[in-house]
């Protein structure tokens, strides 16, 4: 216990670490002497109740503790429900701390956390308007993956461990079909083409030969790797791996299919939010915690018809500078440049192999060079992998997945091959610079490594900062010259487009009643994407109702406040202070995030008098 508290806090002195009666008190006491060890609890005590946390987080297995590396995560109705109560006990142990008793840092700590929790406390009555099993994540997705990807196996112990998860498969899913069948009672179900999606994706999964499975093609990779192991030890683990997919996993996926193959023939062809119970008052909820804002659907839907109005604009300057005929509008000049085949890899193996090295090239490129805007960098390295090909068709373009804390992990850029065209060569350095660096593994990556920072602030999830920045820094690229390429500023333009057109479809979907089909034509007119990725996306906002919309308010935000800094302090203005500014205090909502670019405008002002 003391080893967490020294690892998760930060804030702790040796000599407090190592004094076992404060470090107990602080454990227990229902009012900790520091604010931030109350935080650090709290938050310690929720992921050690979690076992694929603690696998993610990585720390553990470093003291030589792997049991929670057996187990797998409650998934019961019951445990969600004490979720929502622990964080209205922890309302109240922070509303015990006077903001006079507390640090400026503490005091940020304390509105952040306050902040999530009110989020929380005002969504508890709608906790069950999700569709919890989608073609994008879900157990039935998300497990293999987790045991592909963040269930390390260095040992006989780690591939028992493994073993054990497996055979708990089953209990999971029960628990989380417990879930499904209480949403079908209240209304909450999801449109058809989900449902259609998840079998697809779950009939394909049982049905393929063993030896091809992820989970077991993989755990047979990884103890490959471990000398330890005799070939017989070896044969040994793999038939038990292979009985537990052949039962456990079967059954489970099978009570899956059974479940959803009777849902399907309620399931309707609307697909926004507003169809459901309350569905406007939890898609104006899910709007206000994504931007972290007040922003209606309305104004919301109006700032991205005017942004795509602007992107398209310069777009097809480019274009007609390029020579594409531009003559007959958006739409056209961009059917002409899709259809170039220059601009694609061969669609085969090897073509696939040399778009992971190029990206890689891509990202180890602008690495070198981030010594001119940025003071701070992670510790942390990325590489680039490929999604699992077993969900890279319902899969989105790509996606980010954090470190281990512990250094065991870098941080992985996932990139989406199912279809070539879907990676044309002038959106690759965007896309790179999106995920990577230095996006959202710089963002990321910094904040969990920052010192001193209460667990929570390493790990808010305030979408409209997150990926905001992430969106920034495809900007900050280009303007830093990496995108010299006419074409490579085009496939940033289209980038930034095709998040213009996202708060225009979401809101488009859940508050005006679009129907999937109008949505996916809008975002194929507007955007010039390929047909794959626009159903894709579309598909993916049905399900994550808001989340979208987040992207380009956080990214013009920030913007902004870059502007106001630079107005604001001329020549004093040094790009690396912001950034500093930024990314030192992890992901915070936007009106936190001008209150402290305000404080350090007004602190280099005083400093220059």
């Amino acid at each position: 216990m003391k080893k967490v508290f020294k690892w998760i806090g930060g804030t702790l002195g040796a000599a407090v670490v190592f004094s076992g009666s404060f470090v107990a008190h602080e454990w227990y006491a229902n009012k900790p002497f520091y604010f931030n060890n109350l935080l650090n609890r709290d938050l310690i005590k929720i992921a050690f109740e979690s076992p694929e946390t603690l696998t993610s987080l990585g720390f553990l297995e470093s003291m030589g503790i792997k049991g929670h590396n057996a187990l797998l995560d409650d998934a019961s109705l019951a445990s969600n429900q004490q979720f929502f109560d622990k964080a209205k006990v922890l309302k109240n142990s922070i509303l015990q701390y006077d903001d006079t008793s507390l640090s400026k840092d503490e005091q940020l700590s304390k509105r952040i956390t306050l902040y999530l929790i009110e989020y929380l406390e005002e969504n508890e009555p709608y906790q069950y308007h999700s569709y919890p099993v989608n073609q994008l994540f879900g157990v039935q997705n998300g497990f293999p993956s987790f045991m592909q990807g963040q269930h390390q196996i260095k040992d006989k112990q780690d591939a028992q461990n493994y073993i054990s998860r497996l055979n708990l498969v089953d209990e999971k899913f029960a628990q989380v079909l417990e879930g499904l069948k209480l949403r079908e009672s209240r209304g909450i179900i999801p449109p058809k083409f989900v449902i259609e999606r998840v079998l697809e994706e779950m009939t394909n999964f049982v049905s393929q030969n063993i030896e091809e499975n992820i989970l077991y093609s993989s755990f047979n990779e990884k103890i490959g790797k471990i000398e330890a192991l005799n070939d017989e030890e070896k044969t040994i683990l793999l038939e038990q791996v292979r009985s537990a997919i052949q039962n456990d996993v079967t059954i489970a996926y099978r009570s899956f299919i059974n479940y959803f193959s009777e849902l399907e023939k309620k399931a309707g062809t609307e697909d926004g939010f507003w169809r459901l119970p309350d569905g406007d008052k939890v898609y104006a909820n899910a709007l206000k915690f994504f931007t972290t804002t007040d922003l209606s659907a309305d104004q919301i839907h109006q700032m991205g018809l005017e942004e795509v109005a602007r992107i398209q604009a310069q777009m097809l300057q480019i274009l007609s500078a390029q020579g594409y005929n531009t003559d007959l509008g958006f739409q056209s000049a961009m059917d002409q440049l899709v259809s170039d085949p220059s601009h694609y890899y061969e669609d085969s193996a090897a073509g696939r192999a040399q778009i992971l090295k190029d990206y890689q090239s891509i990202i180890d490129e602008i690495d070198a060079g981030m010594s001119d805007v940025f003071r701070i960098r992670p510790k942390a390295g990325m590489e680039v992998v490929r999604i699992p090909e077993f969900k890279e068709k319902s899969a989105p373009g790509a996606y980010y997945e954090q470190p281990a804390i512990d250094g065991s992990r870098p941080g992985r850029f996932y990139a989406n091959l199912y279809d070539i065209k879907a990676t044309p060569k002038y959106s690759m350095r965007t896309l790179a610079y999106h995920e990577g660096i230095p996006g959202h593994h710089f963002q990321i990556a910094i904040a969990m490594e920052l010192e001193g920072m209460p667990f929570i602030r390493r790990m808010s999830p305030f979408t409209a900062y997150t990926e905001g920045w992430a969106l920034y820094t495809e900007r900050l690229a280009w303007e830093m010259g990496y995108q010299n390429n006419p074409l490579d500023d085009l496939g940033r333009l289209q980038a930034e487009l095709f998040r213009a057109v996202r708060l225009v479809v979401d809101t488009g979907i859940h508050a005006k009643r679009w129907s999937r089909e109008e949505a996916i034509d809008y975002m194929a007119k507007n955007t010039g994407m390929a047909m794959s990725d626009v159903t894709a996306e579309i598909e993916r906002y049905i399900v994550m109702p808001g989340q979208a919309t987040s992207y380009k308010v956080g990214m013009m935000k920030i913007l902004s406040l870059r502007e106001h800094a630079k107005s604001a302090l001329g020549d004093k203005f040094d790009l690396r202070d912001f950034h500093d500014v930024v990314l030192k205090n992890g992901a915070v909502p936007l009106a936190i995030l001008e209150e402290l670019v305000n404080e350090y405008i007004a602190e280099k002002q005083t400093q220059s008098l």
